[in-house]
């Protein structure tokens, strides 16, 4: 069966839901290393052995939510909050981008305070653009049509904003008081006025395999650029407790069977769940990008695991070389990402059925409302 399926990942034949949940409840070693050799001979057709990488500058750690699973959650008095001003921001932008990173990721909780002064947000998306020339990310969190056109105008590349899960029930859990509906509307406007889209998926905090194949519907109708898959890693101050029995084998999973259903996005490695010593397993499962690299002793933090490896210099493209070598991949052009975002911009208007993904869109959703 396994084989059967594998093989037609390989033709890039359509495979159905019953075979993607097939491949997701893989648990042998064997097994799921012929899933992840697979993932990676897609990778490679598409992508040869070039990885991309992103800087990740969290620049404010206020949020007014109170999400479940967060360090940063408002009511959590242990978490350490700080606001970093424009200067410090471009420099550590140009810091990252001397040091060869391909895109700046801003982020920062969903602080008000910036939200009710947009003019401040977008001062920085163009003094970031102007000072390295490079794509740019925000992950600002929900915000309004309004400040979604500001940031258009102003050069953002990107918007990544995560469901987490896609089964609602779930996400009222996670992310407390907040809608479901307005966060994919929001992504959906933005996508519309040119911005690509990274939506994401957490794992280990209580979703099905059935869930994670219904995410990967809905990130097909959502058009996104960009998936990522994390797990979930217990915080300090947070009332969320599940974690997978498996450790980050979903994690992996995902990755890989996100490769074979959406063979030309990007797909993270995130430096943030476990830092270095998880990285080449994430990029032996087909991830193509590595994210969250924080230049060190710069006093920015990470999100699921705010310090590990930062202060070591662990999480910059220096420490990550030695693991891209070990995995016979090599850091991309500068000039061959920003290609690849332009080609992407340029799909923008191509309707979702012409984009090659591999995945069927029919019987996930009927069958978890049944």
């Amino acid at each position: 069966m396994l084989d059967y399926i594998l093989n037609k990942c390989l033709q890039e034949d359509i495979i159905s839901d019953d075979e993607i949940i097939y491949l997701l409840n893989q648990r042998e070693k064997g097994k799921v290393e012929k899933i992840f050799s697979v993932a990676r001979k897609i990778r490679e057709k598409y992508f040869g052995s070039k990885i991309f990488l992103y800087g990740f500058v969290y620049f404010s750690t206020y949020c007014k939510n109170d999400c479940n699973f967060c360090f940063y959650r408002k009511s959590n008095s242990i978490s350490v909050r700080y606001r970093k001003k424009i200067d410090e921001i471009v420099e550590t932008a140009r810091q990252l981008k001397e040091d060869g990173i391909h895109l700046i990721d801003l982020t920062m909780g969903e602080d008000k305070y910036f939200i009710d002064h947009p003019e401040y947000l977008v001062e920085m998306v163009k003094a970031v653009k102007a000072a390295t020339d490079l794509p740019v990310m925000i992950s600002f969190g929900v915000i309004t049509k309004e400040l979604v056109d500001m940031m258009a105008d102003a050069g953002a590349d990107w918007y990544a904003l995560y469901q987490e899960t896609h089964n609602k029930e779930l996400f009222k859990k996670l992310r407390k008081d907040q809608s479901y509906d307005e966060r994919m509307e929001i992504k959906k406007y933005a996508k519309s006025k040119g911005i690509l889209i990274e939506e994401g998926l957490l794992t280990g905090v209580g979703n099905k395999v059935e869930d994670t194949a219904h995410s990967f519907e809905v990130m097909k109708s959502l058009g996104a650029s960009q998936i990522r898959t994390m797990t979930f890693v217990p915080q300090e101050g947070a009332p969320t407790k599940e974690q997978n029995e498996t450790g980050y084998l979903s994690e992996l999973l995902n990755i890989a069977v996100m490769r074979i259903l959406f063979p030309n996005v990007l797909i993270p490695a995130s430096l943030d769940v476990d830092g270095l010593r998880g990285l080449e397993e994430r990029l032996m499962a087909g991830a193509n990008v590595v994210t969250s690299i924080i230049p060190p002793h710069k006093g920015f933090a990470g999100v699921a695991n705010s310090e590990t490896d930062i202060e070591e210099g662990y999480r910059t493209i220096e420490g990550i070389q030695e693991t891209l070598k070990k995995c016979g991949l090599k850091q991309a052009d500068v000039e061959d990402y920003k290609a690849w975002v332009n080609s992407r911009k340029e799909m923008g208007n191509i309707k979702i059925e012409n984009i090659n993904y591999r995945c069927k869109t029919t019987g996930i959703r009927s069958r978890l409302s049944s």
